[in-house]
C-alpha cells in the first residue's frame, strides 16, 4: 500500500492557498507537515481525507485492494474538533465511532486504558477536561483500523506524559505498516519522519536521528 499525491492544489473560499504538493509514503512512513498559520496545512489534510475537494493535482492509494478503495476510505481524521458527543459517554462515543469505521485491533475499555482514561469511561465527554478530551479522541484511532493517521495539530491540549505516550502509539502504529500525515507547529517525537514545509511547498527528509 502506497499513497501518493502529485501537484496538489487546495483552495479557501474560492483563494488558491498551495499548489504544486506532492509526496510519496510507504508502509510505516511519516510525514510532519509544517508552516506557518494559514499556509494550507489543515487544508492539505482535509483534501486528503476527502472532505475538502482538490483543486487541482491527483491522489492516490496504491495496493489499498478491496478493504481500502480509495484514499479517504484508508483515512483515520484527528482535527482540531474532536468529533464527540458531549452529551454522551465516552464509552458510547468510542462504540459509535467502533460500529461506524468497523472494529479494530483494541477494545474500547483497551483503548481508554492506553490513552490513560481507564476508568472514566462512564462519564459524559462533556464533563472531561481539555487534555482528557484529546486523549479520548485518540483513543478513536485505536478500536477502528485504518492504515492511514492524518492528525491535525494532535498533541494539542497534552501534557508532557500524555505526548510522550501519544508518540509510542505513533511508532507503533508505523511499526505495523501504517503511515501518518501530521500537521503540527510542535515536535512529535517521529524520528525519521519526512518533512513537508508549507509556504515553501518544499519537501526534505530530516537527517538520520533527527526528530521532526
Amino acid at each position: 500500500m502506497r499513497l501518493i499525491a502529485e501537484n496538489l492544489g487546495g483552495e479557501r473560499g474560492g483563494e488558491a492557498v498551495f499548489s504544486g504538493i506532492g509526496f510519496a509514503l510507504d508502509p510505516g512512513q511519516a510525514l510532519v507537515v509544517t508552516g506557518p498559520n494559514g499556509s494550507g496545512k489543515s487544508t492539505l489534510l482535509r483534501i486528503v481525507a476527502g472532505l475538502l475537494p482538490k483543486a487541482e493535482g491527483r491522489l492516490l492509494l496504491d495496493g489499498g485492494g478491496d478493504d481500502f478503495p480509495s484514499v479517504a476510505s484508508a483515512c483515520h481524521y484527528l482535527g482540531h474538533q474532536n468529533a464527540m458527543k458531549t452529551a454522551l459517554s465516552v464509552t458510547e462515543n468510542l462504540r459509535f465511532w467502533r460500529d461506524f469505521n468497523g472494529s479494530g485491533d483494541s477494545s474500547v475499555e483497551e483503548a481508554l486504558d492506553t490513552v490513560g482514561l481507564g476508568g472514566i469511561g462512564h462519564l459524559p465527554f462533556g464533563y472531561l477536561s481539555t487534555g482528557q478530551r484529546r486523549r479520548a479522541a485518540i483513543a478513536k484511532l485505536l478500536v477502528s483500523r485504518r492504515p492511514l493517521w492524518l492528525l491535525d495539530e494532535p498533541t494539542a491540549g497534552l501534557d508532557k506524559a500524555s505526548e510522550a505516550r501519544f508518540a509510542g502509539l505513533m511508532a507503533r502504529h508505523c511499526a505495523g505498516g501504517g503511515m501518518i500525515v501530521a500537521a503540527t507547529h510542535l515536535p512529535l517525537g517521529l524520528d525519521g519522519a519526512k518533512e513537508l514545509v508549507m509556504g515553501g511547498a518544499t519537501e526534505r527528509r530530516p537527517q538520520q536521528g533527527a526528530t521532526s
